[in-house]
């Protein structure tokens, strides 16, 4: 076989794979367009919101973050400067899942409303300025990656990064480095969900719509090709 096919089939492999497994998350996030927000879908992979205000005619006309996470692990926000500059109302949407054999289950979630007052109190004491420090430091080139990460990784264990409820996390490597951010699983339910449960459910819902059984992607096996971010 022509060396160009091998290396056309390997590539189509390796993004099928890549694409099978980003489906589960992708599947929860369909079905919360599909269902609450008239099938939207994202217009432009830069665009603020993946799903805009206008587009949420039905639960209050404000901006909404869908997303899918195993049960127990933080919830990623994205960039933490765009998520820092935030000032307005939206829905946090989250559906937990857990492995079960092939597949994966949905066992826990969340559908928050957050005002602009909640998300500062989630990022205090971190101000603009610390966030824009850290920001150069993560992508500060004249330093090697080793050194970079260890910069990093002192400065956030300290004042004020240590002292917010939602965290830095910092990718820095050879091919990026950014500043991206989440929140934990625990801190999630104690600030925005306080009188849930955060223990599985068997029927987990979204607005009182229990959340279906979606096809799963396969369990991540070491070696495997990853979808880009």
């Amino acid at each position: 076989m022509p060396a160009k096919i091998i290396i056309c089939v390997l590539l189509l492999a390796s993004t099928a794979c890549a694409s099978e497994v980003q489906r589960h998350g992708l599947s929860f996030e369909q079905w919360v367009a599909d269902t609450f927000f008239d099938g939207y879908r994202v217009e432009q992979t830069t665009q603020k919101w993946d799903i805009p205000a206008a587009a949420n005619t039905r639960h209050g006309g404000i901006p909404v973050n869908p997303k899918a996470t195993q049960y127990g692990e933080p919830v990623l926000l994205g960039d933490a400067l765009r998520q820092f500059d935030i000032d307005e109302p939206f829905w946090l949407i989250v559906g937990f899942w857990r492995q079960k054999g092939g597949d994966k289950e949905f066992v826990q979630s969340v559908a928050a409303r957050i005002n602009p007052a909640q998300w500062r109190e989630l990022w205090a004491p971190i101000t603009r300025s610390d966030l824009e420090e850290m920001d150069r430091l993560v992508k500060d080139t004249a330093k090697s990656v080793e050194d970079v990460r260890r910069a990093v990784l002192r400065r956030k264990k300290q004042p004020p990064f240590s002292q917010a409820v939602i965290q830095l996390n910092p990718k820095i490597d050879t091919r990026q480095r950014r500043l991206q951010c989440s929140i934990s699983y625990v801190r999630l339910f104690q600030k925005l969900a306080p009188e849930r449960s955060r223990k599985p459910v068997e029927h987990p819902e979204i607005f009182g719509r229990p959340i279906p059984d979606i096809p799963a992607s396969p369990r991540r096996t070491l070696g495997a090709p990853s979808a880009p971010n």
